[in-house]
């Protein structure tokens, strides 16, 4: 199979789930019965996001442009995925980087994530066999060329240990931040709302930490995100959220609060589910420590990412910063 057959098998693919059919709404609705995490408006927007902004002919034919990626791949190597499962088909850019550049991959799914890309590649496969002998589903992942492992702090050092010997992309957490400066619209606190709610917050692109100025005025943002009240229908969310209270009223903390979310002064840039940080800032000097932080995927904000964009990376915008496509196409040239 030639870079442009997978780039049209690709293209193909977006246009099976713009028609989202009865047989993938079932699919969707499996998936969320195995992780109520998975709404269907959830999948829905993951899925929506990945045609809009991957799986356009003209958008793969620039990206492999980009990285030269060959006609054909005559060094082909065996690629081990290691996903994450914190959100719908969170792991679709690495099976989509590996299948552009002409590699084969083996891939293990994650419990929480293990129904919607199994399906999604045999639809490709149903299309062209050619894909089967390209892609393969593994609990255990041996013998690979090399690795691309997602997880937390922990598995990333059990990555480490077990795949370090190997040309390897090893990603531990992260997470997203917002800085504010009292200036925002009413529009603009609506997409950071978005930033932080979607999903239920479980992305590493959802804002879980706000810089806001000594003087900001809260009240707008908690009315902002009062359109995300309904999250607390899903059970699992209602339980962290009354957890979350339960802890801030006994230990006697300052909190606010917008009956979905809970927004309280604290240094960590990481937040359990249903909590937002803050802190207040000076001065731009005071955030220049944001900049190049490693626990940091997205900065929002006037002066940086814009609102309502953290979970709408494009092609090239590469999980805790490595350039996947290009660790492939070096391990190409490596290899040959």
């Amino acid at each position: 199979m030639n870079l442009q057959q997978r780039i049209k098998l690709l293209a193909k693919l977006g246009n099976y789930l713009l028609e989202n059919n009865d047989e993938w709404q079932s699919v969707k609705q499996y998936a969320y019965h195995k992780n109520s995490w998975f709404t269907l408006a959830f999948i829905d927007l993951a899925c929506n996001n990945i045609v809009h902004y991957f799986l356009r002919e003209n958008l793969l034919g620039d990206w492999a442009k980009k990285y030269n990626v060959p006609d054909e791949q005559k060094c082909l190597q065996t690629i081990g995925i290691v996903m994450a499962g914190n959100i719908p088909l969170v792991g679709f850019h690495d099976f989509l980087s590996v299948f552009i550049s002409g590699h084969k991959q083996l891939i293990k799914l994650s419990s929480k994530d293990d129904v919607l890309l199994p399906f999604l590649i045999n639809k490709l496969i149903s299309w062209d066999a050619d894909t089967k002998s390209m892609i393969s589903i593994s609990d255990i992942l041996k013998n690979c060329d090399a690795y691309i492992a997602t997880g937390s702090n922990n598995s990333g050092r059990y990555f480490e240990y077990y795949f370090g010997k190997y040309p390897s992309v090893i990603r531990k957490n992260r997470t997203s931040v917002a800085v504010l400066d009292g200036t925002e619209s009413t529009t603009t606190l609506d997409l950071l709302a978005d930033d932080m709610m979607l999903y239920f917050g479980l992305g590493c692109r959802n804002v879980t930490k706000l810089f806001v100025p000594d003087d900001y005025d809260f009240v707008p943002l908690l009315t902002a995100l009062k359109r995300y009240n309904y999250l607390l229908d899903e059970h699992k969310y209602r339980h962290n959220f009354d957890y979350q209270l339960a802890l801030q009223i006994m230990n006697n903390k300052l909190y606010m609060n917008s009956d979905a979310l809970i927004v309280t002064e604290n240094e960590s840039l990481f937040s359990p589910i249903s909590v937002v940080n803050y802190s207040f800032y000076k001065d731009e000097n005071d955030l220049l420590f944001l900049e190049n932080n490693e626990s940091i995927q997205c900065i929002a904000g006037n002066k940086y990412l814009p609102f309502g964009a953290t979970q709408q990376p494009s092609l090239n915008d590469y999980a805790d910063g490595v350039d996947t496509m290009q660790f492939l196409m070096n391990l190409s040239q490596k290899m040959g």
